[in-house]
């Protein structure tokens, strides 16, 4: 039985005829909409001249506690076990809670700027003329799963397009051989996939994981992309064997009202067999001179796996991939044994972050790279148990270097225990709204119709903090 919408595609007259000839009235964007559709992933123009190309997002899931990091406050020092002075919010972890603490690390200046950095995070600090610090992040979410959420989303209630999607939606992508947006061993916790999922946006966009955070750089390294290396078969062969395949689906698809998860699916084959020729040498780290390899940290334990994401980051980045995320998963969530377990997790980063910054420089790619460095939230100025700190999203620190922003500049502040963020708030939805900027997208026009309605990263808030622009 042929249906309505079917018998009007077939028909050369009647109501899609109507439709033809409105189309062929606006040529521009009938050609716009047939790229489009022909190659999803083709790189488009943005709306305004871009400051930065691609972005590296370097994650540090758990929530490192920005009061003993990047965020000094002498307050603590002084106050130090006394009673905690304010009415606390919304909070984690009720229990335990204790006096105000302050940081075991002793915080110096660094670099011409003078910007303070702990003793956590010695080799970042040699590049803290780079660095572009927020002081003033604020979010939503107190638990892990809505905060994670809402940093790669935009909300924390719903399924939404992550952030690396809703980029690719708008660019494109410069290597149509590789994914545009790639995720190096995220945690399959906490929202897992949605984190980097492209929700109602066609599948195009949806990020692609390599490995997962409970998998052995070694592991990944055997097969970063599972299903990549056809074995045993030629590339005519292969070649093939794709165009039996996508005939069939085509004329499925077809039969279907172009079902868009089956364009999807189309599409991600013929990637598929384009990675072929080219992701395998992308992967292949191990190509990296000796030198570059100790740069990143790779010839420590403690530093290689870290390392191995920052210098894959790079190498995807220099061949045209949109966006990487690096995630340092799941570690920082120090409810107890901050001083221990904080000072173990800023040494397997410290170096490989350092590298990278250094790395992106030398080859001239800082200057349209932007590299971003948080986590979902920070961490209370009290204490939490014996030694320990809780959630805290009303004030924390993030920092940004490279393409578009103010380097060796501190923007924003948080009170004087670091609880609130005061001056220049940027709350997530302002974070989105501002990469997006730097990426020449105005976050209000970035839409798309879905249920009845057009949604947007930023959701229906966001306002672009030009303070941190160079």
């Amino acid at each position: 039985m042929t249906s309505r919408r079917a018998l009007l595609r077939h028909t050369a007259s009647g109501f899609g005829l109507l439709g033809l000839q409105a189309m062929m009235s606006q040529k521009e964007a009938a050609g716009a909409v047939a790229a489009a559709a022909d190659n999803p992933l083709a790189p488009k123009q943005p709306h305004f001249a871009p400051r930065a190309k691609r972005v590296i997002f370097l994650f540090m899931h758990g929530g490192p506690s920005s009061i003993d990091t990047f965020d000094p406050k002498p307050r603590l020092d002084r106050d130090n076990g006394k009673p905690v002075p304010f009415q606390r919010g919304l909070t984690f972890g009720e229990t335990g809670v204790r006096g105000l603490m302050k940081s075991p690390w002793e915080f110096k200046q660094h670099g011409q700027s003078g910007i303070p950095v702990s003793s956590l995070f010695p080799n970042v600090a040699t590049c803290v003329d780079d660095l572009c610090v927020v002081r003033s992040m604020v979010g939503d979410g107190v638990d892990h799963g809505a905060a994670l959420l809402q940093l790669h989303t935009g909300v924390f209630s719903f399924k939404r397009p992550s952030m690396g999607s809703w980029m690719l939606y708008g660019l494109g992508t410069e290597n149509q051989n590789l994914p545009g947006f790639v995720t190096i061993k995220p945690s399959l916790g906490h929202g897992g996939q949605n984190n980097w999922s492209s929700s109602f946006l066609p599948g195009d966009y949806q990020g692609t994981a390599i490995g997962n955070s409970g998998m052995k750089v070694e592991e990944i390294e055997k097969e970063p992309v599972p299903y990549l290396q056809a074995k045993g078969t030629s590339p005519e062969v292969r070649r093939y064997q794709l165009e039996m395949v996508q005939k069939m689906n085509r004329r499925h698809a077809e039969a279907n009202q172009h079902d868009p998860e089956l364009e999807a699916r189309i599409n991600a084959l013929e990637l598929g067999f384009r990675m072929q020729i080219q992701a395998p040498e992308a992967f292949e780290v191990d190509r990296e001179s000796a030198e570059t390899k100790k740069l990143y940290g790779l010839d420590n334990q403690t530093t290689r796996d870290f390392g191995w994401q920052c210098l894959l980051a790079r190498r995807l980045s220099e061949r045209g991939v949109r966006f990487v995320q690096c995630s340092h998963s799941y570690k920082w969530d120090q409810h107890s044994e901050l001083e221990k377990l904080h000072t173990k997790n800023a040494a397997e980063v410290d170096l490989p972050i350092a590298g990278l910054l250094k790395d992106l420089k030398a080859r001239g790619l800082f200057k349209d790279t932007l590299v971003i460095w948080g986590g979902e939230f920070g961490r209370t100025p009290w204490a939490q148990g014996n030694d320990g700190r809780d959630h805290n999203p009303y004030g924390y620190t993030i920092w940004m270097a490279g393409a578009g922003v103010k380097p060796g500049f501190i923007y924003g502040s948080t009170d004087e225990f670091g609880y609130h963020a005061q001056e220049n708030r940027m709350h997530i939805h302002d974070l989105h709204a501002t990469v997006l900027h730097l990426m020449g997208l105005q976050h209000d026009k970035l839409t798309f119709p879905y249920a009845g309605r057009n949604f947007r990263l930023t959701d229906v808030a966001g306002v672009v903090h030009n303070g941190i622009f160079a």
